[in-house]
């Protein structure tokens, strides 16, 4: 016969004393609940009631059932009441931190409006010191100006900012205002760079002869200086419309300096011009002759003053001008002052617009005390009047005459031929 293996056997001794244990309890059980017999006696009678064992154990069964019964109600109960309790407390706890979010909010908002206020109060003292100084700048837009106009978009971004976040629409509007401003100034930059071109063209000047060195300042080759870096955005990028505010500014700016080493300043305190420029009989010859300046009859050693600011580059003695001084503006343009009686100036000298530079005389070939003055671009002797007309504060006397032989004629009218002419 094979003999049962080692695992078989331990399992059936586990069973074994599995029916023991079973037995033994059934037997401790039978014990608590035996057969019982109760004896009742009423009227004289005697009865038995048996209770089996079986009897017994149902209704013991039946109580601890019941009992498990209520004791499970009741921690369910409590179990409910304490979920409720924590829903509550959890609930209060979220109403909190809604309240104190919403107050945090209504904080932000609040201080929100008043960065805006700021803004706009910023806003307004910028736009009104600007236009004291400069005018209503234009908002129009005109043909051939590569100006954007922002208007269309800006009103979209508000609409959508607006709808989207809307406390933040203040701030959107502000923003298409500050764009709008900046648009503008460019408008009148590029404006008013365009002005200076066209009367510069229209006075036979180049523009690049007064951006260079010439004047006592700096030309684009001479420049320099630390760096400090300009951006509009948090990744220090710049706004194009920024960009180009300031290459308009930048352009403008240096029209205006070239604009100021033009003659703009009258050479001579004069009531009249006794010499106009371009052809008129010669005071010696009589014959017909080119007259390369402006004669202004004066006083003997009343005042010369610069016609602009500049450099002295000649104080001497030339053929024909007597005493003379020569002031250099830029590159090429040079102002001639003749006939002088006396020099308050020297070669290098920086001088100012209005600044005395020497004294009328009659030095050189002249028939009298007057100034003789020049403009020369390139060397080439130009009309100085349309220059000096340029300007809004030249006498409405000097403007009003006309150069050549008319103004030579109503002279000698004046003061008799010959005199006061070179």
């Amino acid at each position: 016969m094979n003999k049962p293996k080692p695992q078989q056997a331990g399992q059936r001794v586990a069973r074994v004393r599995l029916r023991e244990r079973v037995a033994a309890t059934r037997a401790r059980i039978d014990d608590w609940f035996p057969d019982r017999e109760f004896i009742m006696r009423s009227q004289g009678q005697v009865r038995f009631i048996r209770v089996s064992a079986r009897a017994q154990k149902r209704a013991a069964t039946g109580i601890a059932v019941l009992a498990l019964t209520y004791v499970g109600s009741i921690t369910t109960l409590a179990l409910i009441r304490w979920h409720d309790s924590r829903d509550a407390t959890a609930l209060l706890s979220r109403q909190a931190r809604v309240e104190k979010a919403e107050s945090r909010v209504a904080a932000y908002r609040r201080n929100l409006d008043g960065v805006t206020s700021d803004l706009q109060r910023r806003q307004d003292f910028i736009e009104k010191v600007t236009q004291a100084h400069l005018g209503v700048l234009p908002r129009d837009s005109k043909n051939g100006e590569t100006v954007t106009n922002s208007n269309s978009e800006a009103a979209r971004t508000i609409d959508k900012v607006s709808a989207t976040v809307p406390e933040a629409g203040n701030l959107a509007r502000m923003e298409a205002r500050q764009l709008a401003f900046v648009e503008s100034l460019t408008r009148y930059a590029d404006r008013r760079a365009a002005r200076g071109l066209a009367m510069m063209r229209k006075l036979g000047v180049n523009p690049g002869m007064l951006g260079g060195s010439g004047g006592g300042e700096a030309g684009n080759d001479a420049m320099g200086g630390p760096l400090f870096a300009l951006s509009t955005d948090a990744d220090g990028s710049i706004d194009p419309r920024f960009a180009r505010l300031g290459a308009s500014l930048s352009r403008m700016s240096a029209l205006d300096r070239a604009m100021s080493r033009m003659p703009q300043v009258l050479p001579a305190s004069a009531d009249s011009i006794s010499s106009g420029f371009g052809y008129r009989s010669d005071p010696f010859t009589h014959h017909g002759s080119f007259h390369p300046g402006l004669d202004f009859r004066g006083p003997l050693g009343a005042p010369i003053y610069a016609a602009a600011p500049g450099i002295v580059t000649f104080v001497g003695q030339r053929s024909g001008y007597g005493n003379c001084v020569e002031v250099t503006h830029g590159p090429g343009l040079v102002t001639r002052y003749a006939h002088m009686s006396a020099f308050h100036s020297h070669v290098g000298q920086q001088v100012a617009a209005g600044q005395t530079i020497g004294a009328i005389g009659s030095t050189g070939r002249s028939t009298g005390p007057h100034l003789h003055f020049e403009v020369r671009i390139d060397g080439r002797p130009t009309n100085p009047r349309p220059f000096l007309e340029a300007r809004s504060y030249v006498s409405s006397k000097i403007v009003s005459q006309s150069a050549g032989p008319a103004a030579a004629a109503g002279a000698a009218k004046d003061t008799g031929p010959d005199k006061g002419s070179d």
